[in-house]
């Protein structure tokens, strides 16, 4: 069975444009923190906040800049921190999905959808595709071996030109399988 990197995502934002300009100022422009896996996709120095009815929780921006501000959640933040009703949704599909107010140092956006649970995912590139014989949209699973090992099921593959083969779930999912920096799983097609 093929190895695959596994790597949390914590809490955080993509902005639009628009949203950025709101929060940080016109002509602002994000400033790289680090690198992520997927190529052209930084963690920025960035932080906002997120306000639900419940309370608040800091967010790091994730750029480059999007169409569309969509906050990515794990479901404990959702209900223990902010009271937002979570959904998983695949990143990018937000249609439907609960608003928040996001509040930034020059000002604040009510978004009126865009938070979301993201759906683990297996980004691979169009050829790491191919050999795995697997297409955008398939889903497959991912067996996480150890102590507190699990199979994560519904695992949806995100293909294309601009992403580089990882494993990615949330702190949550993270915390369930005991996810530790370098850890592997096994892909079952």
């Amino acid at each position: 069975m093929p190895k695959i990197q596994v790597e949390v995502s914590a809490r955080h934002c993509h902005l639009s444009k628009n949203d950025l300009e709101k929060l940080f100022g016109k002509g602002y422009k994000l400033t790289v923190l680090k690198k992520v896996s997927q190529p052209g996709q930084f963690s920025a120095n960035e932080e906002i906040k997120i306000i639900g009815s419940k309370g608040e929780l800091k967010l790091r921006v994730v750029g480059p800049i999007r169409e569309k501000t969509q906050v990515e959640l794990p479901v404990t933040d959702c209900y223990r921190f902010l009271g937002i009703e979570p959904v998983l949704r695949v990143s990018g599909d937000i249609k439907g999905t609960p608003g928040a107010v996001l509040v930034g140092p020059k000002g604040r956006v009510e978004i009126k959808e865009g938070v979301i649970v993201a759906q683990r995912h297996l980004h691979v590139s169009d050829k790491e595709a191919k050999d795995l014989k697997v297409k955008n949209g398939d889903l497959v699973s991912v067996k996480i071996k150890g102590v507190r090992g699990l199979t994560f099921d519904q695992v949806i593959v995100r293909a294309g030109k601009e992403h580089k083969k990882s494993f990615q779930i949330d702190t949550d999912e993270g915390n369930a399988c005991g996810w530790r920096p370098g850890l592997e799983g096994e892909l079952i097609i």
